[in-house]
């Protein structure tokens, strides 16, 4: 059967978030997958380690979710194998007055991964036309403008642009973007918000603040479709993934990024003509101890 899905949720075209599956599976059962993404994590670590020798490329992945559609744990599935000097993680929560007091992308641009790195956005400058797009209010803080009834049309556009351009820079300079939606139903996201108050182990994780937003879930379903037709282009694709069930959304996810790599055409340094004869001068000088 064909257990590769890397290329079932890539974006193309017009996407309707509506006609999109959170429940799809394939034909794995859950052990299946699981088995899977063991043999997955093998691959991303020996290409992981090859983006860090080649030291002319990077990869951006950028994660965007709901609350409680597993980002997190995602995260910790698909790269927990990789070489943590090879990897950075930023989760981007509410803005400092610092960040406030820059343009939308600036904190972006302090993260991004260097050649030869893996840099994952834990949420990102997506925020900007999701939860400010929810909360117009919100944008009143970057000191910029004086009322939310500037946040016209027009606002908006310069955003998507500001993101699309902002993307294609990065693309034309060795990094390459993709962006994942974990596509999380209201009825799976509801039951993990009641596991997060049933289990005290997971109390932790549970905010009061994520009810209020829950009933908003459909105008962020809104932004997040307008959102991904407007910046899901060749050089920075979106891939919304069916994320009601945890495990096939990691092995999804683990099989882009590795699909990804691949594309990117990764070499090991080749030694010089005169690198050669020193090695060779090294071993037999090593040899005759």
């Amino acid at each position: 059967m064909d257990t590769n899905f890397s290329d079932d949720f890539e974006t193309k075209g017009k996407f309707s978030i509506k006609k999109t599956s959170t429940e799809y599976q394939g034909p794995l059962t859950k052990q299946e997958g699981q088995a899977l993404l063991s043999i997955e994590k093998e691959k991303l670590r020996n290409l992981q380690e090859k983006l860090y020798a080649d030291g002319s490329k990077s990869l951006l992945v950028i994660l965007q979710a709901m609350d409680a559609a597993g980002k997190d744990s995602l995260i910790e599935h698909v790269f927990g194998g990789v070489n943590p000097q090879g990897c950075n993680v930023t989760s981007f929560k509410t803005p400092s007055s610092k960040e406030y007091s820059h343009d939308f992308l600036w904190r972006q641009y302090l993260a991004l991964p260097q050649k030869g790195m893996i840099g994952i956005f834990n949420r990102s400058h997506y925020e900007s036309v999701l939860v400010c797009k929810v909360h117009p209010e919100y944008n009143l803080s970057e000191k910029t403008w004086n009322s939310v009834k500037e946040f016209d049309n027009k606002f908006w556009e310069n955003r998507y642009e500001s993101i699309r351009n902002f993307e294609k820079h990065l693309s034309q300079n060795g990094t390459t973007v993709i962006k994942i939606f974990l596509n999380v139903s209201k009825k799976e996201q509801k039951q993990r918000l009641l596991d997060r108050i049933n289990e005290p182990e997971k109390n932790w994780k549970f905010s009061s603040a994520d009810l209020p937003e829950r009933a908003l879930f459909d105008q962020y379903m809104t932004a997040y479709e307008t959102a991904i037709n407007e910046t899901s282009k060749e050089y920075a694709p979106w891939y919304v993934l069916p994320a009601d069930n945890k495990w096939f959304a990691r092995v999804a996810a683990i099989q882009i990024i590795i699909d990804t790599l691949e594309k990117m055409d990764l070499k090991y340094p080749q030694p010089s003509e005169k690198d050669v004869k020193a090695l060779e001068e090294s071993k037999k000088i090593l040899e005759k101890e």
